[in-house]
């Protein structure tokens, strides 16, 4: 079952998009978030285990980096158009 925008997505689907994406985990967070920087994360990511990143990023879809794109071929954080059209075939 997928995720819509409106729900946060749980540890084990971020687990599967990241590994999946081939993208460092810290990609999936929303570095410039108010939520983000207030947890002051940027000091507590890089030694923090990738398990309590999961859960984590599971416990508030604020810190979850968006739009997110989810497709067969590709998972990608963020938009950047030209990344999104590749992904998409457009």
């Amino acid at each position: 079952m997928g995720t819509s925008w409106r729900t946060t997505p749980t540890a084990e689907e971020l687990r599967a998009w990241h590994e999946r994406s081939g993208l460092p985990l810290k990609r999936f967070f929303n570095t410039s978030g108010m939520l983000y920087r207030e947890m002051e994360l940027s000091k507590k990511l890089p030694d923090m285990p990738e398990d309590e990143q999961y859960t984590l990023l599971a416990t508030n879809g604020m810190l979850v980096k968006r739009p997110l794109l989810v497709t067969a071929d590709a998972v990608i954080p963020g938009f950047k158009e030209a990344t999104w059209e590749a992904a998409l075939g457009a």
